[in-house]
């Protein structure tokens, strides 16, 4: 019984947060909108910090590949150096994919407040060619930024793995400064090579995606 009521405590903090962020959201969209900034303005500014921000990862991880290649070809008495460069570069592209995260959930979050609100707007409309309009380009648009969306998640999704392969050979040189662990990342330095290699290119999609959505809006 005890187990019940902390799940319920805990699911209705859960739904507390939830409708204090969606609460805050709004409180902040209709301030913007008091001052003249509108949700596609917000929008707009969003994705170009999103892709701003997977440009930026790009250049992490192309370091972070770099300071891998460098620790694989350094000598024995180099390890513990080694590890504090490997580990901080690991770090860093760990912050790096958690702002792209970030960046595309504000983004969502906008888009989902501008597409309901354009969607509630088109029955005040009395011109029904106006309003067909209308409501043929909130459908494109909700297209654009559904293709959007996917290239920039599919683009975070490749990050992963990436990382991972990262963390197991930080922690396993961590605990094993010896020639040996040297041997085995210079095996997977191939593999961590190809991983960034995937990465870059869809990052590069996700990037020209949302290039493309913003001159859209801004037509």
């Amino acid at each position: 019984m005890k187990r019940f009521g902390k799940s319920v405590l805990l699911l209705a903090c859960c739904m507390l947060c939830i409708f204090a962020l969606s609460s805050c959201s709004s409180t902040y969209y209709g301030a913007m909108e008091k001052v003249g900034v509108h949700k596609r303005d917000i929008l707009v500014d969003r994705v170009e910090e999103g892709r701003d921000s997977q440009k930026d990862a790009q250049k992490q991880f192309q370091s972070a590949l770099e300071q891998f290649d460098s620790v694989v070809k350094l000598e024995e008495t180099d390890l513990k150096k080694a590890y504090d460069k490997l580990n901080k570069e690991y770090e860093k592209s760990r912050a790096a994919a958690d702002e792209v995260t970030s960046r595309i959930d504000k983004i969502e979050n906008v888009a989902d407040a501008l597409f309901k609100e354009w969607k509630g707007e088109l029955k005040e409309y009395q011109n029904k060619d106006l309003r067909r309009s209308s409501e043929k380009q909130l459908k494109d648009t909700k297209a654009r930024y559904k293709d959007m969306l996917s290239s920039m998640r599919d683009a975070e999704e490749t990050m992963e793995p990436v990382l991972q392969i990262f963390h197991d050979n930080v922690l396993f040189l961590k605990h094993n400064l010896n020639a040996q662990a040297i041997g085995s990342l210079q095996s997977e330095f191939a593999n961590l090579e190809g991983q960034i290699g995937e990465l870059i290119k869809s990052m590069n999609v996700a990037i020209a995606s949302s290039d493309e959505f913003i001159a859209d809006l801004q037509k």
